[in-house]
């Protein structure tokens, strides 16, 4: 029984293979958000396609081009230590969401989640497969994002990764008779800013379907509600992230991630529902 929750999770509605169970408020998203929907990657059969690249391999994958990009970053002096205050806070929030990730995937028990902040003007965040979190300081500084909008951003990447997208959308495009030969495309040439460069960083610069960005909207939005943070943070960040789309160019964030009048409605019709998670949060 989690003591946030509203209900224990051993309750809650039973969902496809590769997620043993899923929260009320996917549940209850009603006929538009209807299990196949959520599950939708645009493949003929998600759970067979996600077969296709086992999760032990694409999590080595994610923590090999994590460590590229840290590397690489750390070069450049771009990589914040230990005592910064931008990196306390970012590992503060994440360990207020991490206890609430195994729910959506069993695995995330073995991650060994990490949390790291690299200098760079990028509007830009992500969490790889197995758990590899990083922020740039341009999403916290240019956007002044709030600790609740914060968690927002970290609740939707981690969502990519325990809902397993970018396995899925991998799955997709090295297809059955490349299954395993999908080291070589992992580690394609991607890019991220300057900083990325010369590092394999594919993971980083996927782009996903329609279908996962609301999955990865609504089930960060419940993971951060749990986790005590404000769910109308989530309409103000993609406000904010909207007008950052009109006022510059070349935002990594939303390259990945568009934002729109649709996604913030969504979220908008969201909110209610996982406000009694973020009262009872609150009080305990």
């Amino acid at each position: 029984m989690c003591t946030r929750c509203e209900r224990p999770l051993s309750a809650l509605s039973a969902a496809s293979a590769w997620n043993p169970r899923r929260a009320f408020l996917l549940a209850a998203a009603g006929a538009a958000l209807s299990a196949p929907a959520l599950a939708q990657v645009n493949v003929g059969n998600a759970s067979v396609a996600r077969n296709l690249v086992p999760a032990d391999q694409i999590e080595a994958a994610g923590v090999q081009q994590y460590g590229q990009l840290l590397e690489q970053a750390r070069s450049k002096g771009a990589l914040a230590g230990g005592d910064n205050p931008q990196l306390l806070r970012l590992r503060a929030i994440a360990q207020r969401l991490i206890p609430f990730a195994l729910p959506w995937n069993a695995r995330a028990r073995e991650w060994k989640w990490e949390v790291n902040l690299i200098g760079s003007k990028q509007i830009n965040a992500f969490c790889m497969p197995g758990g590899k979190i990083a922020f740039f300081t341009g999403i916290l500084e240019q956007l002044k994002l709030s600790d609740d909008e914060v968690a927002m951003v970290m609740g939707h990447e981690m969502a990519h990764a325990l809902r397993e997208h970018a396995r899925a959308r991998m799955a997709k495009s090295v297809g059955t008779g490349a299954a395993l030969s999908i080291g070589a495309q992992l580690l394609g040439l991607g890019q991220v800013g300057d900083l990325a460069a010369r590092a394999g960083t594919q993971l980083i610069t996927l782009k996903f379907s329609r279908s996962d960005e609301t999955d990865a909207d609504l089930v960060g939005l419940e993971l951060a509600a749990r986790a005590g943070y404000d769910p109308k943070a989530s309409v103000s960040l993609w406000k904010k992230m909207a007008s950052a789309s009109k006022n510059q160019g070349g935002l990594s964030f939303l390259s990945t991630h568009p934002s729109g009048p649709d996604r913030i409605a969504k979220l908008e019709a969201n909110v209610p529902k996982v406000e009694n998670l973020y009262r009872a949060a609150k009080r305990s």
